[in-house]
C-alpha cells in the first residue's frame, strides 16, 4: 500500500527533492516527491517503504531532517518517480 511521507526540516533549498528522486530509482520506488507551502517536503511512495524512509531520515548532506512522518495513503503512484513542483 502506497504511503504518504512529510519530511520535516530544513528541507527545502537543499535538493532534497533530487536526492529523493535519486534514491527512489536505486531502490526502485514508484512515486513523486514536492515541497509544500509550510516548509516540508512530502513524498508519496510505494515499494520497499522502510528502505526509502531510513534514506529520507539522513537526507542530502546540506539538509537537517528534523522528522519523518508516514501515513497510508489511497492515492495510485503510477510508475516511475517523478519530482513535482
Amino acid at each position: 500500500m502506497p504511503q504518504l511521507f512529510t519530511i520535516t526540516g530544513r528541507v527545502q533549498g537543499v535538493g532534497f527533492r533530487a536526492f529523493t528522486k535519486d534514491v527512489a530509482e536505486e531502490i526502485g520506488i514508484r512515486g513523486w516527491v514536492r515541497n509544500r507551502a509550510d516548509g516540508s517536503v512530502e513524498a508519496l511512495a510505494d515499494g520497499d517503504l522502510d528502505a526509502f524512509e531510513a534514506r529520507l531520515r539522513k537526507g542530502p548532506p546540506a539538509s537537517r531532517v528534523e522528522g519523518v512522518t508516514r501515513t497510508p495513503s489511497d492515492e495510485p503512484v503510477g510508475d516511475g518517480f517523478a519530482i513535482r513542483r
